[in-house]
């Protein structure tokens, strides 16, 4: 294969040393446990997972916060029945939308529909965008302290009252560390984020550097998906658009006929806040787009530049999204081959 035309390259993250030798061999990398493909919403991850997956004989992880939440299809892009049909995909509808759903449960999660999935001799295909679940399982979150587990609930559902804006006072005086990262991510963020630091009374960016693990790393093959910024933003508008002819004002009106809320931690999705506020006649679905176009590219440049500086510690795959599906396939299933091979 051509690897310049099909816009791949691999990324160690550190120079190499030109005075290894036969006499010196380095030692071989211990084999990857999954695959994951990962990359901002609407680069094409989805079309290159399902291949990738039937091409090596595999099943799908879902690696996306919020596709794990039941009746939340259309605004998630989740796979439709007919891709589920071609692929088996673990992760998905496994949570109702007034419940959490964070990285550590994740990671639990996917430990065991990876395990699943090799016990079959099949390869575990972890694909979506949330870099904190694919880090949860190479370098596993702590193991939060008895106080803060029991404790946490109740704590968050007082503190959920308050304004955002205040929210954001307390995040920042209480973590000064995590609170550009925690501000961005939202209200669960930030509540986590306090919730933490007044049950234990260390920040939440202390115990991530120096709480125990909750479990042992896993090796990953990670082939990171990528186009300009061009082509990317033109994607989002599509899908948006798209998901709108899908249905997406009628799902968002079926939730809350169901009694979900925009409060709800599933509700925090991209777009389904937006949509709600067109359904209840807050605002003209046209508005309603334009925000959610918007807040989609805002979150895919957010996810770029995470993926670009946390898999800058590690080797990893750099796959141009705009090259043809078959070339993409072709590198990464030789990324793959190549490392699971190794002794």
């Amino acid at each position: 294969m051509n690897r310049a035309s099909a816009g791949v390259q691999a990324r160690t993250g550190r120079p190499s040393s030109p005075q290894r030798t036969a006499s010196r061999p380095r030692a071989a990398a211990a084999a990857p446990s999954f695959l994951a493909i990962a990359g901002p919403t609407a680069v094409g991850k989805t079309a290159l997972a399902l291949a990738a997956a039937r091409e090596l004989g595999g099943e799908i992880v879902s690696m996306d916060s919020r596709q794990a939440y039941r009746g939340m299809d259309v605004g998630t892009a989740k796979p439709t029945p007919g891709e589920r049909a071609l692929v088996a995909h673990h992760g998905l509808d496994v949570r109702d939308p007034g419940e959490r759903y964070g990285a550590g449960q994740f990671g639990r999660d996917a430990r065991g529909w990876i395990a699943d999935v090799r016990s079959r001799g099949q390869v575990a295909v972890l694909a979506g965008g949330t870099g904190l679940f694919l880090r949860a399982l190479t370098h596993p979150v702590f193991e939060e302290p008895a106080s803060a587990r029991r404790g946490r609930g109740r704590l968050e559902s007082v503190l959920g009252r308050m304004p955002s804006a205040e929210l954001a006072r307390w995040t920042r005086a209480l973590d000064r560390e995590r609170a550009e990262l925690a501000v961005a991510g939202g209200r669960q963020r930030m509540l986590r984020t306090v919730a933490v630091a007044l049950l234990t009374g260390r920040p939440l960016s202390w115990w991530h550097r120096n709480g125990p693990p909750s479990a042992e790393p896993l090796r990953a093959c990670v082939c990171l998906v990528e186009a300009p910024s061009t082509v990317l933003r033109r994607r989002i508008d599509d899908r948006v658009l798209a998901m709108v002819e899908q249905g997406f004002a009628e799902e968002v009106a079926g939730l809350l006929q169901a009694g979900r809320r925009p409060s709800d931690p599933g509700m925090s999705a991209l777009g389904y806040r937006e949509m709600a506020d067109h359904v209840e006649g807050r605002i003209a679905l046209d508005e309603a787009v334009a925000r959610i176009q918007q807040a989609t590219w805002r979150y895919a440049r957010r996810q770029r530049t995470w993926f670009r500086h946390q898999l800058g510690e590690g080797p990893h795959l750099v796959v141009d999204g705009t090259a043809p599906l078959p070339l993409q396939l072709e590198a990464v299933a030789e990324a793959w081959r190549s490392r699971a091979g190794r002794a």
